[in-house]
């Protein structure tokens, strides 16, 4: 996978996070510098964590299923993104105020999970972990700090076509790994 295709991914899979952090920005009355530096370390975090957890149970399975490895890889991504865009057309969630570890814990582990499955698929495709994962970190960090600002200044507009987008750049990323596996793609 090159850098521009990590990034794609890493882009796709940060929109959860990002729409959360609007909503986080929503329920904030006086936004602080602090509230986007949180919202980013505990989101940017896990999404870069999750799919290290998913890389290392997917190379433990690696030499079981690599005759499937690019179906499975395909399967994962749009089921992740066609489930990102049923969520972006539904009602938006009401979030807390706070910024503390009871409340942003469960939200970051909440939007990580995508990445999580999409570890698992890094164990089947010629993907450098490291970067990877210091990729969408770095990403989802600056897509979440940047969403708690745009949710305290703009509202809720921006949340359902941010995951409406995610989940279709998802499901292109799934469909290209296909593709080429098939050698329909060069």
């Amino acid at each position: 996978m090159s850098l521009i295709e990590l990034f794609i991914l890493a882009l796709g899979l940060s929109m959860d996070a990002f729409a959360v952090s609007v909503c986080k920005g929503l329920s904030v009355k006086r936004l602080r510098l602090r509230h986007a530096l949180i919202t980013g370390l505990y989101f940017g975090g896990f999404q870069a964590l999750m799919p290290l957890i998913g890389y290392f149970l997917g190379t433990q399975f690696q030499s079981l299923i690599t005759d499937i490895d690019h179906w499975i890889a395909f399967v994962l991504l749009v089921l992740i993104g066609i489930n990102m865009i049923r969520e972006s057309r539904g009602e938006s969630e009401e979030l807390d105020a706070s910024f503390g570890f009871k409340v942003m814990l469960p939200l970051a582990v909440a939007t990580s999970i995508d990445a999580l499955a999409v570890g698992v698929t890094f164990a089947f495709l010629q993907v450098q972990i490291a970067a990877a994962v210091s990729l969408i970190g770095i990403t989802t960090f600056i897509l979440s700090a940047v969403g708690v600002k745009i949710g305290n200044v703009f509202g809720a507009k921006y949340k359902s076509r941010a995951e409406l987008l995610g989940g279709v750049v998802l499901i292109l990323m799934g469909l290209k790994i296909l593709l080429e596996h098939l050698g329909i793609l060069g």
